[in-house]
């Protein structure tokens, strides 16, 4: 038997998984992936091979309990990968607070602590703790760990979080914490494997996808990000609005007379790309369209990416590399180009044929700052702590 490690990934309606199984050289091979989605309405679930294969569908034709349906997920596992173990359970969990530089070992006061803060990541939170006590009420026996998308960013000195606020805010937690952690530290990672000498510099990562975010790492730890006290400060985002001055909400409070639940739908999901185009939040969608406010959409972006990188070149003193990587920024090589070619002030190029070509080196060798397209893979980042937080508890035992 293979002992195997199962990660899960809760959202609001749908929810990932991956297995991986660790092998005799120390590393952690994906053995399966999969998603169900459509919770709350009619559920499908498929389980799919690294290669893509699809190796087990089904779907519900009526709303299921969310108990029920990871009920069917580990059995799945269990029947269909029978020389492999569950020993352990990771979760992406999106807010660690202060209390958590890294991974934690769940048990009550831990929940107790993650329920706290369910306040600052209102609509990712309740679903990951949802998830965490299914989990114990169906497989009670197997550990599970926490792997947050704040732990990343703790390394982020006083002035990268501090708001202007009054002392007794500040006291409270009121500060930027940042997220996207899991996937800026897989990046650091990477990088470490293929160009230690980048890695070990002054580089900006921009994680882009329907949630966009910017990290400035300094030999491979955060100084400081684009996102804040929550996932809606600095880029637009798919729906959701990025940097905002705190002006307009009380004008939406004064003048149009909205509650805080219609301007939470307005700030999560009805702005952003979405609000800005009125055509769509999908990137691909924007840049396909001739709608003249399709266009100012994706021009705002690409506009705010360079805001940022210029900010965050400042908050490290220098730059030395660009990392991209997400669902945007892994697939349009168009945008990855345009955000080059306007900062070539900071020595940033674009090589055409190896921003074609895909994953690598970007730019060309001449460039004062290299440029690279990384994949990211939360979930193997996830896998790692989570084994590793196991082997930290058997050696306490």
């Amino acid at each position: 038997m293979s002992d195997g490690v199962l990660v899960l990934n809760a959202g609001s309606s749908s929810s990932k998984f991956s297995v991986y199984v660790g092998r005799k050289n120390g590393e952690l091979e994906l053995s399966c992936k999969g998603q169900v989605e459509g919770i709350g309405v009619d559920p499908t679930f498929v389980a799919k091979a690294p290669d893509g294969t699809i190796l087990g569908e089904h779907r519900w034709h009526a709303k299921v309990e969310r108990s029920n349906l990871l009920s069917y997920l580990l059995g799945w596992i269990e029947l269909h990968l029978g020389d492999v173990e569950l020993k352990v359970a990771g979760h992406r969990v999106v807010h660690g607070g202060r209390e958590y530089s890294a991974p934690a070992l769940i048990n009550d006061s831990v929940l107790e602590v993650l329920e706290s803060l369910v306040p600052l990541a209102p609509l990712h939170q309740p679903h990951n703790l949802a998830l965490i006590r299914t989990m114990s009420k169906l497989h009670p026996g197997l550990p599970q760990v926490a792997c947050f998308d704040t732990a990343f960013h703790r390394t982020n000195g006083f002035l990268a979080t501090a708001f202007a606020l009054p002392r007794w805010l500040l006291d409270e937690g009121v500060q930027r914490y940042g997220f996207h952690g899991l996937s800026y530290e897989f990046i650091a990672y990477r990088l470490r494997r293929i160009a230690p000498e980048v890695a070990a510099g002054k580089v900006v990562v921009c994680h882009l996808g329907s949630g966009a975010s910017m990290c400035a790492m300094d030999n491979g730890r955060s100084v400081a990000s684009t996102m804040g006290f929550t996932a809606l400060d600095g880029l637009p985002m798919g729906t959701r609005t990025g940097q905002l001055d705190a002006g307009v909400l009380l004008y939406l409070l004064q003048e149009k007379g909205m509650n805080a639940e219609e301007i939470q739908r307005l700030l999560y999901h009805q702005s952003g790309l979405l609000g800005m185009s009125g055509v769509s939040n999908d990137m691909r969608v924007l840049m396909a369209s001739d709608e003249p406010h399709a266009k100012e959409a994706v021009d705002f972006f690409i506009y705010r990416i360079g805001r940022e990188l210029g900010s965050l070149a400042a908050a490290m003193g220098g730059l030395d590399a660009v990392v991209f990587t997400a669902g945007i920024g892994e697939h349009s090589l168009e945008l990855r180009a345009r955000v080059l070619r306007d900062n070539a002030w900071l020595g940033l190029a674009v090589d055409d044929e190896a921003n074609l070509a895909g994953e690598g080196r970007i730019s060309p060798v001449r460039a004062k700052c290299s440029a690279w397209l990384i994949p990211t893979d939360e979930e193997l980042m996830i896998a790692m702590h989570t084994r590793e937080v196991l082997k930290a508890r058997a050696a306490a035992e």
